[in-house]
């Protein structure tokens, strides 16, 4: 347990609106420049913003008061959420980090459209604790959790699972043969697992495991600085090997899950279950999957996070179902002043 005297622990969330049209000029001119075709990796809903950054602070401010600062990390972009938080009591606690801020000394390989990418110079953020929570704007608290779920006196603490390198087992011989059966429209999106995959065993490999990998759910993901700059201090070339590519590439590693594999290979990584993570996922999932996911997620008091992914993609009824649970379970930024307002009331009678 921290206790009162806990160190300063951060939030660093990672944004980007694909639909402002400075941002569509940049990428459609860095798809110019490699010979007009789109790939993949830059898809529309890889960049797309519903909103999910507004869920993802806001579920912060109330459900994890504890932390000191939230920055959020944009390129020369400025989330609505801000004009929101003038004249509250969390104006200046969240914070705007532009790439520019980051990417000191690398200036050259801006702009970037690569999580990856940008993931492997968040611990440069000036000022950033040493403890600090990473999340994707699309994760967000679904209940109060404490520093406790995420940090030790000596390190962090994990969730996931131990998987191996190369898996052998029947079950995986009969997927790699269905997946020659699946529609096309879907081939894709399993494709991207398993690059996602891969990049997990990339950075297993660079801390030094072999035979096995820890696989991370999507979910806010524990950080100590001082880990990942002793690593990068003492490997310079990978460091600036990840920060080059403008669109992610097979090759690269994840800093999220490098950090981690640094702490388990230290020894400073605690492993515990006894917290969930859900994905919403439209395209990937049934009408009838999501809706008993969501109701689980409230009938379960385990399940604390929630990963909402590709929302637009979602037919309107449900794309309505969904927001309005998000609206229930976290609110807006004024759902919580006033229940903040209220509970004030209550303490002054």
């Amino acid at each position: 347990m921290f206790g009162e005297n806990f160190p300063a622990i951060d939030a660093v969330v990672t944004w980007v609106d694909g639909q402002d049209p400075r941002h569509l000029k940049k990428l459609n001119e860095y798809i110019a420049e490699i010979g007009g075709q789109r790939p993949v990796t830059a898809d529309p809903t890889r960049f797309h913003n519903d909103g999910e950054i507004n869920y993802c602070v806001v579920s912060l401010l109330k459900f994890a008061p504890w932390l000191r600062y939230i920055y959020i990390v944009t390129d020369d972009q400025v989330p609505n959420i801000f004009d929101q938080l003038r004249g509250t009591p969390w104006e200046e606690k969240v914070k705007l980090v532009d790439h520019k801020d980051i990417f000191v000394g690398y200036e050259h390989v801006l702009p970037t459209f690569n999580i990856r990418s940008i993931m492997t110079v968040l611990w440069r953020i000036p000022g950033l604790s040493e403890n600090f929570l990473f999340l994707n704007d699309d994760f967000s608290l679904i209940q109060p959790v404490m520093p406790e779920n995420f940090f030790h006196k000596n390190g962090v603490v994990l969730r996931g699972q131990w998987r191996p390198m190369e898996d052998k087992r029947l079950i995986s011989r009969l997927r790699n043969y269905w997946f020659k059966f699946v529609p096309k429209t879907k081939q894709q999106k399993l494709r991207d697992r398993a690059k996602h995959r891969e990049a997990q065993k990339n950075s297993a490999r660079l801390a030094g495991f072999v035979d096995r990998y820890f696989w991370l759910r999507h979910e806010p993901h524990p950080w100590r600085v001082s880990t990942t700059k002793a690593f990068f201090e003492q490997n310079p070339e990978l460091f600036k090997k990840n920060l080059e590519p403008k669109l992610r590439l097979p090759d690269q590693f994840i800093c999220e899950s490098l950090a981690a594999f640094l702490e388990l290979k230290a020894g400073t990584a605690i492993l515990d279950e006894s917290l969930l993570a859900l994905k919403i996922d439209p395209p990937d999932q049934s009408e009838k999957e999501l809706r008993k996911m969501i109701e689980r997620a409230d009938r379960d008091p385990s399940c604390a996070f929630i990963c909402v992914q590709s929302l637009e993609k979602a037919p309107p009824e449900l794309h309505q179902h969904i927001v309005n649970w998000l609206d229930r379970r976290i609110g807006s930024l004024a759902d919580l002043l006033a229940e903040q307002s209220a509970e004030q009331q209550v303490l002054m009678r």
